[in-house]
This record gives C-alpha cells, structure tokens and sequence, in this order.
C-alpha cells in the first residue's frame, strides 16, 4: 500500500506538528510505502497532495482538524483515494462520526494502523456544492455561520468552548432573514434564525446539530430554526450538546438529496467550517463518493 501523511502543523494549536513525526513512525508498520509532507497554506494542501496522486496513491492520511480534512476531502472525493483521519484540531467532528468517539490522537493512531493492517475500509456520502467544492460534513447559514466565523477569528480558548463562547457574543446581534428554501422540488420561504444541512450529526467541536444524520444513507438531514428570539436560542442552547434542540416548538427537521438555499439579507454560508460565500447556494447529496478507513457512528 502506497501513502502519504499531510501534516498541519498549525491545527490544534500545534498539536499536530508535535505529534507528526511518532505518527508517521507507527504508520510505517502498516504500509509498504508512505510519503509525508507538511502544508502551512492550503495552497500547500493542494499542491502537495497532487504531487503525492501523481505518483500513485492509495490511502491519504491527514493529521489535522476539520478544515486539514476538507482538504483531504477535496483530494480523494470520487477518485478511489482512501482518506484516514487523525484528530488533532479543534473540532474534528468528520474524525468524531467516523471514530465513533473523539480520539487522543496517537490512540487513534494506533486505532488506525489497525483498521489498515485489518483492511476495514467503507464508503460514505459526501455533499457537493453548485459550482464550489465537496464537503463531508455540515453546511449552515445564518446564526450558526455567525457563529463559525467568529469562532474562526478567536484565538482562545481552544475546542468546543470556543464555540459556545461564539454563540453568546453572536446572541447579542442576532437578526433573523427572509429564507427561500427548495428541496427536492418542494419550495418554502419564511423567516429563519438558522439552517443546517447535514451529511454527518456534529459541527462545531461535538454539537449534534443534525443529530439524526448518517453519512452513508443517501440523505442529508436538514434543521432549520424559524425566525427566533434571543430568549428562544437560550432556551435551546442547553440541548445543543445532546441533540434535544431539535424537540424545540421553532425547529423543523427534514431529510433532502438536494437542496437549494437562499435569501437577501446578506447570509453566509460555511461548509465543514470553510466559508463557502454569500447566498443562495445549492448542494447535492452524492451517495459513496469517498473511502474512507474507518466506521461510521
């Protein structure tokens, strides 16, 4: 088996440059071949993964966060690539659904030499957006990509309290928009406070926000929130963590293949928490376009 090990230094406040070198000395055990490379840019990301395809590649294995995973994503989507995971960002959400747990990343480690050694490989589907890129994980729009972008500008605390940090200080500026939403051929518009369309359950740092999704049925789980108070979104903040916010009288929940979202009040919308750009946008379901080492929560 021919790899190669994409390094974030940056992700998890560095973790993932300290812990690069022992991971790739455990991987060794378990491939014939494996090729490292180290990417400061996204720029890097893409230049290098290329070089590594285009000497023959059969599994890639990013050691990074969720945004290091998106680009993962964008390399072995459709392509045969198989795409393995070590957690050591912030959030790690596709590494969550996957591992079935958050992972230490050398136990994950040792997890993953494993699974190769065992060749315990599935498929799952993966979103695509109209005109932009694949993601793996959860694309929203309105409070909660308020909420990704400033999380994204902080620089503490780190993991999921960063997070929740985020959502109080948006609270305080929260204005709902008029949303215009078409889903496999149905059409709704009204006042929203917030949507999510979810390949995986978590984003976030560990919030289920679609609680219900499997990235391997095809679907993807949509939650919307109507146009909501502030006192509203702190009667549902307590049930983010466990997934009850959906049960709330101003959530609605769906299951869509293809779904096209827009509005004119100025919305953003965030994939995998990537900035994707200003509304409308539409994303497709795509069925088993990525392999991946690994399960499925």
């Amino acid at each position: 088996m021919r790899a190669a090990m994409v390094v974030h230094p940056a992700s998890g406040l560095g973790r993932a440059g300290r812990i690069a070198g022992t991971v790739a000395d455990r991987l060794r055990t378990a491939v014939d071949d494996l090729v490292t490379v180290e990417a400061n840019t996204v720029e890097d990301s893409h230049r290098l993964m290329h070089k590594a395809r285009d000497a023959g590649l059969d599994l890639l294995v990013v050691v990074g966060g969720d945004g290091s995973a998106h680009q993962g994503v964008q390399f072995c989507a459709d392509t045969g690539v198989t795409l393995a995971i070590i957690p050591a960002g912030t959030g790690n959400d596709l590494a969550r659904t996957l591992a079935g747990a958050p992972e230490d990343p050398l136990t994950a480690t040792e997890n993953l030499v494993r699974a190769i050694k065992d060749g315990a490989t599935t498929t799952i589907d993966l979103g695509r957006v109209e005109g932009g890129p694949w993601f793996a994980g959860v694309l929203c729009a309105g409070f909660d990509s308020s909420v990704n972008e400033r999380a994204n500008r902080m620089r503490w605390p780190s993991g999921p309290r960063r997070y929740d940090l985020a959502i109080l200080a948006e609270l305080a500026r929260l204005r709902p928009g008029r949303l215009t939403v078409d889903a496999d051929g149905d059409r709704a518009e009204l006042d929203a406070t917030q949507i999510a369309v979810g390949n995986i359950p978590f984003y976030g740092g560990g919030i289920p926000i679609c609680p219900d999704a499997d990235p391997a049925d095809g679907l993807f789980d949509v939650t919307l929130v109507r146009a909501a108070s502030r006192f509203d979104l702190v009667k549902m903040l307590p049930g983010l963590r466990t997934g009850k916010h959906v049960h709330h009288q101003m959530v609605t929940t769906s299951r869509t293949t293809k779904i096209r979202i827009g509005e004119a009040n100025g919305w953003v919308a965030y994939a995998d928490g990537e900035r994707i750009g200003p509304l409308p946008v539409e994303v497709t379901c795509v069925p088993n376009a990525l392999k991946v080492v690994g399960r499925t929560a």
